[in-house]
């Protein structure tokens, strides 16, 4: 078999056609993939690595310089993971950014975080919009919302301000276990049973 498996595999050719047998052996597989995504999202944070994009500091180091003021700021290990990958989807969704690496952590984070997450591209938009030609206070229209406060504080001190080429960050495998632990588990998902 081409995936190293033989003997190991579903037999069916169509998800139609399966059979209970099948999803037994798919679900003896999907538990070490599972336990394997800290791991290939680390590997994909790397990437970011020596991308400038014209900023002072690669977006790595951005990533790298926002989790490490969240975590000197006493923010919570769920909150310091979301520091650390809030930018994740650049390499993928340079349109879309946000909506990658809240994507990524939803399953595993407070509905609180995971809107921070979705919105910060917006909310971070204060700091520049206007420079582009485009409404800076675009995140007012959320004005009101449960999250708009701490989404507003996570972009002035853990975000807009995580560009400093001279600042000491704490270095990505400090935050690999925060990662792990985080990511350990999902908390809601359409593949959990409901209790």
């Amino acid at each position: 078999m081409a995936d190293g498996h033989a003997g190991d595999t579903a037999k069916f050719t169509a998800m139609a056609d399966g059979a209970q047998e099948d999803w037994a052996i798919i679900m003896r597989h999907a538990g070490p993939f599972g336990r394997g995504l800290p791991d290939r999202v680390i590997t994909h944070l790397k990437l970011l690595d020596g991308d400038f994009g014209g900023y002072p500091v690669d977006r790595l180091t951005h990533s790298l310089q926002s989790a490490t003021l969240a975590h000197r700021d006493g923010m919570d290990e769920e909150y310091v993971v979301c520091a650390l990958l809030h930018d994740i989807g650049d390499t993928l969704g340079s349109a879309n950014h946000a909506d990658i690496g809240a994507a990524i952590l939803k399953p595993f984070v407070s509905e609180q975080n995971h809107w921070m997450l979705e919105h910060h591209g917006i909310f971070q938009g204060y700091y520049f919009f206007h420079y582009l030609g485009l409404d800076r206070d675009m995140r007012e229209k959320y004005r009101g919302h449960p999250n708009f406060e701490y989404t507003a504080r996570f972009c002035h001190r853990h975000d807009q301000n995580a560009f400093d080429p001279a600042y000491e960050n704490m270095p990505l495998e400090a935050f690999v276990p925060m990662v792990q632990r985080v990511m350990e588990r999902p908390k809601k998902s359409i593949y959990l049973r409901e209790s």
